[in-house]
């Protein structure tokens, strides 16, 4: 995913979170609604998020050098994780704290007619929002793969965080509308106290489900299984080497794929002859997969009992040590 993309759902996100929190914190003001306060909360927290987000995205573009040989691709993880304990600490527990404390100590609302104008108002910018965020995520999402797969799957954190954070937020101001109205409807405070709960518990599930994935990013992620067999075809696809004897992948950042493969040559080829296949074997992979920017392939003697060389078959993972010998060139 091209970061430009995912900047763009970000700061229309950013745009109208902040604009909404100004909002809810001025109805929160003259009405007293806990709904509103929590939302207000909420939004200031997403405009926060939003920076850190378009922040990370900065630090990741720093050159590689002697302390990080590899780059900071995974800035944009780091930071996407601190988004989303953001999301759990200040948004989700905050909001069921005050809905707790509204619940113990109800207040009346006043002035209701200016919290419902913020939320209708507020549902129509963070529609906004998802509008663009879903048509962002629209350009990088495979043909056919749902949109939980994409969350799921997507290696870039943007655009994923920034749909989370406005169903969240859509469904945030449902609540608080439903709580806010019944609460002016039947004139129970308690209403108003339960859409805080709701809102919190919502925040809770995002930020958790979010921090799971960030996560496994930071842990370190291969590549996509369809990236996977293009790889693995651009290596076997030119018949310089008689066995791929095992390849790992590893995502350095977004938009940069570590491949580290063993290769099985013939045993008398002249290294000249190695190394040209190797550079052959190289290009054709940046072709396959253009993100596969950094590249190691180690070239070993293949030899295989009980069968010709020739008709020797691929295994992508190591096989078994009574199954064939490899002596390292190295060695």
């Amino acid at each position: 995913m091209s970061a430009s993309g995912g900047n763009r759902a970000v700061i229309a996100a950013l745009l109208a979170n902040l604009g909404i929190a100004l909002t809810k914190f001025l109805a929160w003001a003259f009405s007293g609604s806990a709904s509103m306060l929590a939302e207000a909360i909420h939004s200031l927290a997403d405009s926060g998020n939003q920076l850190l987000l378009l922040f990370g995205g900065r630090q990741a573009r720093r050159r590689a050098d002697a302390e990080h040989p590899f780059g900071y691709g995974r800035e944009r993880y780091v930071y996407a994780f601190v988004v989303a304990i953001i999301l759990f600490s200040i948004g989700g527990v905050f909001s069921v704290i005050e809905g707790i404390d509204k619940l113990q100590h109800p207040h009346e609302l006043e002035n209701l007619w200016l919290p419902l104008v913020v939320l209708l108002l507020a549902i129509g910018l963070e529609s906004f929002s998802l509008r663009t965020a879903i048509r962002e995520s629209n350009h990088h999402r495979a043909a056919g793969e749902s949109w939980f797969g994409f969350i799921r799957h997507a290696k870039a954190p943007e655009l994923p965080v920034v749909l989370l954070e406005d169903v969240a937020a859509l469904t945030g101001l449902v609540f608080a509308l439903f709580g806010v109205g019944l609460s002016g409807l039947t004139g129970n405070p308690v209403f108003d106290a339960l859409g805080t709960l709701l809102i919190g518990l919502l925040l809770i599930a995002v930020a958790i489900v979010l921090g799971i994935e960030t996560k496994s990013l930071l842990v370190g992620e291969g590549a996509r299984p369809a990236d996977q067999r293009a790889i693995e075809a651009a290596i076997t696809g030119g018949g310089e080497i008689s066995h791929l004897i095992h390849i790992k992948t590893l995502y350095l950042g977004p938009d940069e794929l570590l491949v580290a493969a063993k290769l099985g040559f013939a045993a008398d080829l002249p290294l000249a002859r190695v190394a040209s296949d190797i550079d052959a074997i190289e290009a054709r992979i940046r072709a396959a997969v253009p993100i596969a920017r950094v590249i190691y392939l180690e070239p070993d003697l293949y030899r295989a009992h009980g069968e010709p060389e020739a008709s020797a078959r691929r295994q992508i993972t190591p096989p078994p040590p009574t199954a064939e010998v490899i002596v390292a060139s190295s060695d």
